[in-house]
């Protein structure tokens, strides 16, 4: 019986705890201060394409408070690695469109860390439409340390 309460106990933890977690991250009002360069969100329905975590009803729920009206779509020229994209002309990249208010964008942008470390650029998908699409940000170490790439355009 003794185990019972505490499998109970150690449930109710993990529980509280991946809760509070996901509130600290996403809907609290700390840890993340939109950066002032940004400019404000347009006061209109907005498209956003999401590939990763957000493809996940659950989770767009917690984030958003909302289901986006999600709508399968394609995003061609990036491929996925992991949680990011990266450009390469012979990939695609399926998830989901979403439509969403100004405030659920703004949401959105907290979710990402926008202006930190996600950036939003408008993108348009297989299907023809537009959409915005959250893109990782160079980390530091990528902007000191020269790809193979660059090297190439360094050598004349």
């Amino acid at each position: 019986m003794v185990w019972i309460k505490r499998l109970m106990i150690g449930s109710a933890v993990i529980v509280v705890g991946i809760a509070g977690w996901l509130w600290l991250t996403m809907l609290s009002p700390w840890f993340y201060e939109r950066p002032s360069h940004l400019p404000a969100i347009e006061p209109r329905t907005h498209h956003v394409f999401v590939y990763g975590t957000l493809r996940y009803a659950p989770v767009r729920w917690v984030v958003m408070g909302a289901s986006g009206n999600p709508q399968p779509a394609i995003l061609e020229g990036f491929k996925r690695q992991r949680l990011d994209l990266a450009p390469n002309e012979d990939a695609q990249t399926k998830g989901l469109r979403l439509e969403v208010t100004p405030q659920q964008l703004a949401r959105l942008d907290r979710y990402e860390r926008l202006g930190i470390r996600y950036e939003r650029v408008q993108q348009t998908l297989a299907d023809g439409s537009t959409a915005w699409v959250y893109v990782r940000l160079p980390t530091l170490s990528q902007l000191l340390t020269p790809s193979p790439d660059q090297w190439v355009a360094l050598v004349p």
